[in-house]
C-alpha cells in the first residue's frame, strides 16, 4: 500500500504511508442513519475484501470487516460469506466474536480453509463448503502467517514463525529475558501439513526448511507456491524477517519429499513471490533493480524450472508489478499495477511483447484473486464515488460483476464531487492530483482549501472511495465545506519509475514545489480562499506538512501525522536504517549537510503555523521520538502546537475508536484556525 508504512493498497513499495483503506463499520452505529459524512459516518462503512472464487467458478466467498465500537470495544470484526457466483443465496459462513479471513476453497471445491485466532493464536480452520463446524487444522504457538493448498488437496503448506525454546520460555517467566539487539532472531519457516488425519486421528506438521534465513518478503506478495505435481515448492528467503532485510530476498525450491533445497535465482536484486506456470516448466517472479533499492523499479522475469533459462518479460508501465497468477495456458502472467491515479490488472506475454490491458475501467481494483481452475477472478473493486465491494469475473474475458451491496444504507449520503486536475512543474514535470469540491459547491464562491499530501514518498491517491476511513477523512471535509486537494508529487508511485526516482536526494526540493505548484494552480481557479488554506499528511505526508510549515507561512494550520522531522534521528532509531541512506545516496554521517538540509528541525525556526502532531506510541517505522522532536521545538518557540499519542497503536491507526478519534481531531484542528 503506501515506503514508511505497507498499504492495503501494495503499490510499488510505500513503506513511509498510512494506509487508505482501514475501512470499517460501527458496529454500534449500525442502526443510524447519516445525513452527512463525518469522522462517525465513516466508520459505518463495511470492508470487503478476500473475495476467492471456488474451482468450478459457480460459487464465492468473501471477507466483510465491520468496526465493532459496543460498550468497551473497539475493534475489527471480519466474518467469511459465501454466495452463488452471481451474488444470490448469500450466507454468513463464520459466526462469533473472533475473527476469522484469508479464505482458500480446496482444489476439489468441497472445502474453505481460513485464518482465525479463536481459541488463541491466528491458525488455519476447515469448514465445509456446505456449512457445518469449521474445524482446527494447525496449532501453532507462535500464529500461521500464510498458507496454500496442494494442487492435489491432500495437504496444505503454510509458514509460521521459530518459537521458543523450552529454556527461553523458562527464562520469560522467571524474567530473566534480557535481549541481545539482531541475536537470536526468530525465522519464518516453511512446514506442511497433511488434510487428513493419521491413524491415530492426529495431523503432524512437517517443517520443510530451516536454517538462519526466513521465507516470505516483508514487502508483501506471495512468499512460496506449489508445482503442479506437488512434489517442489518454491519460496522466497531473506536473510530476517526485518522489514530493512527485503533486498536480500532470492528464490530458492525444497523437495517436500526429502527437504533438499537448492537456489532458483539468488543476486544482488530482490526475487520475491514466485509462482509455477500450470504446465510445470516455468516459474515467474518479480525481480528489483540491481542492487536492490527502496524506491524500487521491477521487471517480471520467466525462470525455466528444467533448463533454467531465464526470460526477462517486457517492462509494464510503472515497473512495480505484482503478481497475480498465470494464465491457464501459461501463456502469459496476470499482474496488478498503478496506473495514474488507477489500479489496473494487465497481462505480460511469456513471448516477451508488450502488456496486454485487461482491465481499462476507472476506479481501483484490488485484492484480485485467480482461481484454481484460472477461469475467473475474484476482486474488490471501487471508485471516487462507489464503496469497495466484491466482484467476480471471467478470465478469458474481463467484465467484472458486482456480488455485494454491503454499503447500501450510505448511498445516498451526499458526496463532493472528485476530479482529476494537472498542472506543470517549475520544470516542465506534468503532475496530477484530485481536487474534492465541497458538498452544494457553488461557482461564484470561494472555499477554504486544505492540501493533503500522501504517505510513501512511494504512495499514490488514486480514484478509490473518498468515504474511506483516512487520518484525513475527504468526504467528511469536503462535507464541512472544503476544498481537498491531494497531488501525487514527484516520486509517487504509477507514473513510471524516473518519476518515482525523480526525489531521490531531494526530499522537499523538487517535490515541494510541486505541491505549491498544485495549491497555486487551485488558487487560479478562482473557487479558493488563498487566506484560508490548511496542509496535512501522514508519514512522509507528515516529513512533508513539517517540512511545508518551514519553509512558507500561506497555510493557517498543519496536522503532522508520524511523521518523520529530522533524517538522521529517524535514520537512526526506526525499523528499516537502510530507507533513507538508499534515497539519499549514503549514510548520514557521510553526508550530514544533505540530511540536515532536507530536515524539517534544522529549518524549524521561525514557525508560527499552528501545527497538530498525532503519532502512536507502539511506531517502530517512523519512531515516536520524531514526534517530540517538533512538538517540543514548536512549543518553546510559542508556537499553537498539541501532540496527541495514541496508545498501542503502530505506524498507523489499528483501532476503530482512535482512528475516528485522530479523523474527527484533524476536522476539529482545520475548523479552528482554518474555517
Amino acid at each position: 500500500m503506501s515506503h514508511l508504512h505497507q498499504t492495503v493498497l501494495r503499490i510499488a513499495v510505500p513503506v513511509l504511508c498510512v494506509c487508505a483503506a482501514l475501512i470499517g463499520s460501527a458496529h454500534g452505529q449500525a442502526g443510524k442513519s447519516a445525513s452527512k459524512w463525518t469522522p462517525e459516518t465513516v466508520m459505518q462503512l463495511k470492508k470487503v475484501g478476500g473475495v476467492q472464487v471456488s474451482p468450478d467458478s459457480k460459487r464465492v466467498v468473501y471477507v466483510i470487516t465491520t468496526a465493532v465500537m459496543d460498550g468497551d470495544s473497539s475493534e475489527y470484526l471480519s466474518h467469511i460469506h459465501l454466495a452463488n457466483a452471481d451474488g444470490t443465496d448469500a450466507l454468513q459462513l463464520t459466526q462469533g466474536d473472533k475473527s476469522c479471513d484469508g479464505p482458500q476453497w480446496s482444489p476439489d471445491g468441497k472445502w474453505i480453509a481460513f485464518m482465525s485466532a479463536r481459541s488463541g493464536k491466528r491458525n488455519i480452520w476447515m469448514i465445509r463448503a456446505r456449512g457445518g463446524e469449521a474445524e482446527k487444522l494447525t496449532d501453532v504457538k507462535t500464529g500461521v502467517t500464510s498458507f496454500k493448498w496442494s494442487p492435489d488437496g491432500t495437504a496444505i503448506a503454510f509458514t509460521a514463525a521459530d518459537a521458543q525454546t523450552a529454556a527461553e520460555e523458562k527464562a520469560a517467566k522467571m524474567k530473566n529475558d534480557a535481549r541481545v539487539v539482531d541475536q537470536n532472531v526468530k525465522m519464518v519457516h516453511l512446514h506442511a501439513i497433511a488434510v487428513e488425519k493419521n491413524a491415530d486421528g492426529k495431523r503432524t506438521a512437517k517443517q520443510l526448511t530451516s536454517g538462519d534465513f526466513s521465507v516470505g518478503s516483508a514487502l508483501g506478495g506471495g512468499s512460496f507456491d506449489w508445482s503442479p505435481d506437488g512434489k517442489i515448492i518454491a519460496y522466497t528467503r531473506t536473510n530476517s524477517p526485518a522489514v530493512d532485510h527485503w533486498p536480500s530476498a532470492d528464490i530458492w525450491l525444497v523437495t517436500v519429499s526429502d527437504l533438499k533445497t537448492k537456489p532458483l535465482i539468488a543476486t544482488s536484486a530482490a526475487e520475491m513471490s514466485p509462482m509455477f506456470s500450470p504446465d510445470g516448466n516455468w516459474i515467474a517472479c518479480v525481480v528489483s533493480d540491481s542492487p536492490a533499492s527502496w524506491p524500487r523499479k521491477a521487471r517480471v522475469h520467466a525462470i525455466g524450472v528444467k533448463g533454467g533459462k531465464t526470460r526477462i518479460l517486457a517492462a509494464t508501465h510503472d515497473e512495480s508489478p505484482n503478481l497475480v497468477g498465470w494464465s491457464h495456458d501459461s501463456s502469459k502472467v496476470f499482474y496488478t499495477e498503478a496506473f495514474h491515479t488507477m489500479t489496473r490488472l494487465d497481462a505480460l506475454p511469456l513471448d516477451g511483447k508488450a502488456p496486454a490491458p485487461t482491465s481499462l475501467a476507472q476506479g481501483v481494483i484490488t485484492d484480485v484473486n485467480l482461481n484454481a481452475t484460472r477461469t475467473s477472478f475474484g476482486l474488490t473493486r471501487q471508485s471516487l464515488i462507489h464503496p469497495p465491494e466484491a466482484y467476480v469475473s471471467e478470465a478469458a474475458n474481463f467484465n467484472p460483476a458486482r456480488i455485494t451491496n454491503v454499503n447500501e444504507k450510505l448511498a445516498n449520503v451526499p458526496l463532493g464531487k472528485t476530479e482529476l486536475v494537472n498542472w506543470k512543474a517549475k520544470d516542465g514535470l506534468n503532475i496530477e492530483g484530485l481536487l474534492t469540491y465541497p458538498v452544494g459547491f457553488q461557482k461564484d464562491k470561494q472555499y477554504p482549501l486544505l492540501l493533503v499530501i500522501h504517505g510513501g514518498p512511494a504512495g499514490v491517491y488514486s480514484q478509490s472511495f473518498i468515504g474511506n476511513a483516512y487520518p484525513y477523512p475527504v468526504a467528511a471535509l469536503a462535507a464541512e465545506g472544503y476544498l481537498v486537494l491531494r497531488c501525487n508529487p514527484r516520486g509517487s508511485t504509477g507514473y513510471g519509475a524516473k518519476f518515482r526516482y525523480a526525489n531521490v536526494k531531494d526530499w522537499g526540493g523538487a517535490d515541494y514545489q510541486d505541491l505549491m505548484a498544485g495549491v497555486d494552480h487551485v488558487l487560479k481557479m478562482g473557487i479558493a480562499d488563498e487566506k484560508k488554506m490548511g496542509v496535512m499528511g501522514w508519514s512522509y505526508g507528515g516529513f512533508m506538512t513539517s517540512w511545508t510549515i518551514t519553509q512558507t507561512k500561506r497555510f493557517k494550520a498543519a496536522s503532522v501525522g508520524a511523521g518523520v522531522t529530522n533524517l538522521a534521528s529517524f535514520t537512526g532509531t526506526a525499523d528499516i536504517p537502510s530507507f533513507l541512506p538508499s534515497y539519499f545516496g549514503g549514510e548520514f554521517w557521510n553526508h550530514p549537510g544533505l540530511y540536515e538540509k532536507h530536515s524539517a528541525m534544522w529549518q524549524v525556526k521561525n514557525v508560527v503555523t499552528p501545527t497538530l502532531i498525532q503519532h502512536g506510541d507502539k511506531d517502530d517505522r517512523v519512531p515516536i521520538s520524531q514526534g517530540y522532536e517538533l512538538y517540543n521545538a514548536l512549543k518553546r518557540q510559542g508556537v499553537t502546537t498539541q501532540m496527541v499519542v495514541y496508545p498501542r497503536t503502530p505506524h498507523s491507526p489499528s483501532e476503530p475508536r482512535l482512528l475516528q478519534d485522530v479523523m474527527q481531531r484533524n476536522v476539529d484542528w482545520m475548523a479552528k484556525y482554518v474555517k
